[in-house]
């Protein structure tokens, strides 16, 4: 009786724990307005971009701000410490360039701490006075100036935690090496387009508690990774139900996280995906905010400790079941004969305007059958046939006569092509043509006269009794039935 009322309590405890934990992510998620910070709205920010918001926190006592070393280029490294109490973390962003979400979730938690009497008063001392917290923010900043992956050496530097041939994996040992943290968050973004398991549902947030060795061994260490991420994974399904993913553990000695846990300090990967009408992560990043704002809680007052490490095998393994696009079964027309088709397609992203500004290109990626993979948009094009459209007879010279154009009786007429001679290459005459509906030829560049197959471009129509039915513009749907249309979805090429 006395093992089962202990038992009892425990378990009461541990509900009560949890429950909390959830009411305070929920505040945390209404009330993030009011501490994001304003500047960086737009992923590809550069490390000028941060200096202000670094700097502007120098005379504040709660940060103590150190240049910690140059990138390869010769850009500064900067690390802020935020805390007294002695539970070391350690937390860093953007080793790879491309991958800015946790950036701007980390300046807005700078702005949670500067904040005061907002009700978050008790959180704050609970964070600040029992833990002490090393962040760097910008790790490659050469990578995020051409919004790269790699350093200017060329180098992953996620792969360079032995060789240490780059200054940024150098440092990153060293810190390492000095602070000794407890806890490590490595903070990445991956593809938008990987799906928790086997799914139709992005994978928003993955996890992984970093395998030290090749048969995946869970000491102590590691064991606390995959309780924290139990906890952070709990809170995240209030608001990304079915949406959080989780990396397979096979071991990569190369890499930062594997050996930070090798080395003694539990390691917690986190990659921000995608998530549907958020092409710059601002709600990703928002839920970036409330997830390692809860996990300093946990680790402060050590309540990950009553999480059971199995849950963290139940989260789904991260797949690859995505397109952007999916056309089912569409009737394709070849050498006079017919037959069925599905496509996939996706849009990449292309930089532009020293990387500060991005248009989409769109492929067919995939064709035939494609009844086991998933499309965040699908179009059932049963009793559709697909045809390359029409180019437009006449050429346009400027960005402005390109918005005086009607897309939709373009469409339904099958223009889907536009020749565009122009030399303007002005950031600001680029967007206006990125964002309007059409496929632009430049240069006397032609469209293929082929059907549309693997690897052709995301632009055809979709044909009933020979009427258009839906023209696909780049891999967007236009839909001539109920039109619309959105920003940033053209291409010139």
């Amino acid at each position: 009786m006395k093992y089962l009322s202990i038992l009892f309590i425990s378990l009461f405890l541990s509900s009560q724990t949890f429950s909390q934990s959830t009411d305070l992510a929920e505040k945390l998620m209404k009330s993030h307005d009011k501490y994001r910070e304003t500047t960086l709205t737009n992923r590809r920010f550069k490390h000028k971009d941060i200096q202000p918001l670094i700097t502007r926190r120098g005379s504040n006592k709660t940060y103590e701000i150190s240049k910690v070393a140059e990138s390869f280029e010769g850009r500064s490294i900067t690390m802020i410490k935020v805390g007294n109490g002695p539970r070391k973390i350690m937390a860093w962003s953007q080793m790879h360039g491309d991958e800015p979400t946790a950036t701007m979730a980390i300046f807005d938690i700078f702005n949670f701490l500067d904040a005061k009497n907002d009700g978050f008063e008790e959180l704050r001392k609970t964070i600040l006075d029992s833990t002490t917290i090393y962040f760097v923010p910008m790790l490659n900043p050469d990578g995020a100036e051409k919004y790269q992956r790699r350093n200017a050496q060329g180098f992953d530097l996620n792969r360079d935690a032995v060789f240490l041939q780059a200054p940024e994996a150098k440092i990153l040992k060293a810190l390492q090496n000095t602070i000794k943290p407890e806890f490590g968050f490595n903070l990445h973004d991956q593809s938008p387009r990987y799906s928790a398991g086997r799914s139709a549902k992005k994978a928003t947030v993955s996890f992984l508690a970093t395998a030290y060795d090749y048969p995946r061994s869970i000491n102590t260490v590691r064991e606390k990774s995959m309780q924290l991420i139990v906890g952070m994974n709990r809170n995240l399904q209030k608001f990304i139900s079915g949406q959080v993913g989780r990396y397979a553990d096979d071991h990569e000695p190369r890499a930062f996280g594997d050996n930070f846990q090798k080395w003694g300090t539990t390691l917690i990967l986190i990659e921000s995906g995608g998530y549907a009408g958020d092409p710059e992560k601002q709600y990703i990043r928002k839920l970036n905010f409330m997830s390692l704002l809860t996990a300093f809680e946990a680790i402060a007052e050590r309540s990950y400790a009553r999480e059971n490490k199995d849950n963290y095998e139940a989260i789904p393994e991260n797949g690859r079941s995505l397109y952007d696009l999916i056309v089912r079964g569409v009737t394709v027309n070849k050498d006079g004969k017919s037959y069925l088709s599905d496509l996939g397609m996706n849009r990449n992203e292309v930089n532009y305007a020293n990387a500060t500004r991005f248009f989409y290109s769109a492929k067919v990626e995939e064709y035939g059958d494609l009844s086991t993979v998933f499309g965040t948009e699908e179009i059932n094009a049963s009793g559709l046939v697909i045809e390359n459209g029409k180019v437009y007879p006449t050429a346009i010279s400027s960005a402005q006569e390109l918005k005086k154009l009607n897309a939709k009786d373009l469409m339904k007429q099958g223009y889907t092509y536009i020749k565009f001679n122009s030399s303007e290459n002005d950031p600001q005459s680029l967007s206006i043509v990125y964002e309007q509906p059409f496929h632009l030829l430049k240069n006397g560049k032609t469209p293929s006269v082929s059907t549309p197959e693997l690897g052709s471009p995301g632009t055809f129509l979709l044909k009933k009794n020979n009427f258009v039915k839906y023209a696909v513009i780049n891999g967007c749907v236009y839909d001539l039935e109920n039109f619309k249309t959105s920003k940033g979805n053209g291409i010139a090429e």
